[in-house]
């Protein structure tokens, strides 16, 4: 029987870690590396950080002896594949590529013969192979191709998608030349459903970018539509499901509060980045999209602003309660969220800031803001409440019940009480 690959899979977060499980599940020998202590100590007593794993799956796949975690590069000796997933950030508006470039030095001390690096991080075309490539073969001798093989293939994560998972998703897979290619999708292959190649790591690149540009301006034009809706006193909650009878030419979107994450933030910049670099050009879609999605937090100060003064209330010293924190529906990713520009805004008009979301951790709570339950306790004294995230573990009735004044940026309620964005 020959012995399983080795795997190492280079970030434990939202999108490592489900990748990590489900090479478990397929039979390779798996080791998550992440340089925070605390991810690792919850990975290695079984208990799950990221909505989409399990507790007892992560524990499963202790017990099969086939799942390790650490913080030490050491653990990455004589491995077959490596899958790069490390985070990357915008820092002043610029692209941070640090954590590849820091995670791919490190993993290129034990890259050897036969071995194959995959980046899955979001970035702009080329990184791959003007920066990942370069930096193993300096840093191991290796030539790719002829000694080692390499290749990217963009993350297709949906936190919460119960239909679309990580198997379900077809993933767009590269290779820098034919030998990577047929290694990169001969690994996926055994991962996922359904596998599309394309010519080069560049357009799998561009293609995460595409994804993402595409929902990130359609989000925009829902959002100013919506500003301009409420001032012209159309429900443009109501047009947009209309619309969306239409069985061609149409996709939803909805407004809300702003973007966030770790893609929609942040992808539509890496792109208009290159070509600013590149060509020397705006993208001007892109640029419009940001300032809209990046000032929808503002509006909803405005709102919120309305609604107090029209029961002669001002910001200054009203309880408001932010119901949801999480940048997304059922998950408790923060990063990026538009709660903590709201949480920014209204802390400096001097609101008093209480929040209920069962889904963040307490060591990502919010510093300053009260945390309490969606019950009549944690409901009593409160001026206004926004709904931020509407995660199904939240029970909404209660917000009815209890007769508070609800800015709904999600529009999920209805009543006397509840104003839509």
């Amino acid at each position: 029987m020959a012995k399983a690959q080795k795997v190492v899979v280079i970030g434990q977060g939202y999108v490592g870690l489900p990748v990590a499980m489900r090479a478990v599940e397929a039979g390779f020998n798996v080791v998550g590396i992440d340089t925070d202590e605390n991810r690792v100590a919850s990975l290695r007593r079984g208990a799950s950080y990221v909505d989409d794993i399990s507790s007892d799956e992560l524990q499963s796949a202790l017990d099969s002896g086939r799942f390790i975690a650490g913080t030490d590069y050491a653990l990455a000796a004589d491995f077959d594949i490596a899958v790069i997933t490390v985070p990357t950030p915008l820092r002043d508006s610029l692209p941070d590529l640090s954590y590849i470039e820091q995670s791919t030095r490190s993993l290129a001390k034990y890259l050897r013969r036969d071995s194959t690096v995959v980046l899955e991080s979001t970035t702009y075309p080329g990184t791959t192979e003007e920066m990942l490539v370069p930096i193993l073969e300096d840093e191991s001798g290796l030539a790719v191709e002829d000694d080692f093989f390499a290749g990217y293939s963009p993350e297709r994560i949906d936190p919460g998608n119960k239909i679309w998972g990580f198997v379900q998703t077809p993933k767009v897979v590269s290779g820098v030349g034919s030998a990577s290619l047929k290694r990169v999708q001969g690994f996926y292959d055994r991962l996922v459903d359904t596998t599309v190649p394309v010519s080069t790591p560049k357009e799998a690149e561009l293609t995460k970018l595409l994804e993402n540009t595409f929902r990130h301006v359609n989000i925009a034009l829902v959002n100013e539509l919506a500003i301009f809706a409420n001032e012209l006193g159309v429900d443009v909650w109501e047009s947009i499901e209309a619309a969306s009878t239409k069985p061609f030419g149409f996709m939803k979107f909805t407004p809300g509060p702003g973007v966030g994450g770790h893609c929609l933030p942040v992808d539509p910049s890496y792109l208009s980045w290159q070509v600013k670099r590149k060509l020397g050009q705006n993208f001007r879609f892109v640029e419009l999209a940001n300032d809209l999605n990046d000032h929808m937090p503002d509006y909803v100060v405005q709102r919120a602003i309305a609604n107090l003064n029209k029961n002669f209330k001002s910001v200054r010293g009203s309880r408001i309660l932010l119901i949801g924190l999480a940048y997304k529906k059922n998950t408790g990713d923060i990063r990026e969220s538009p709660s903590l520009r709201l949480i920014e805004l209204l802390e400096q008009l001097g609101a008093e800031l209480v929040a209920v979301d069962p889904h963040v951790e307490e060591y990502r709570w919010p510093a300053g803001v009260g945390k309490v339950e969606l019950d009549e306790s944690g409901l009593s004294d409160i001026d206004l409440a926004i709904l931020i995230t509407d995660h199904d573990r939240l029970d909404l009735s209660h917000v009815i019940k209890a007769g508070v004044d609800v800015l709904d940026t999600r529009n999920r309620l209805s009543g006397e009480n509840i104003e839509s964005l």
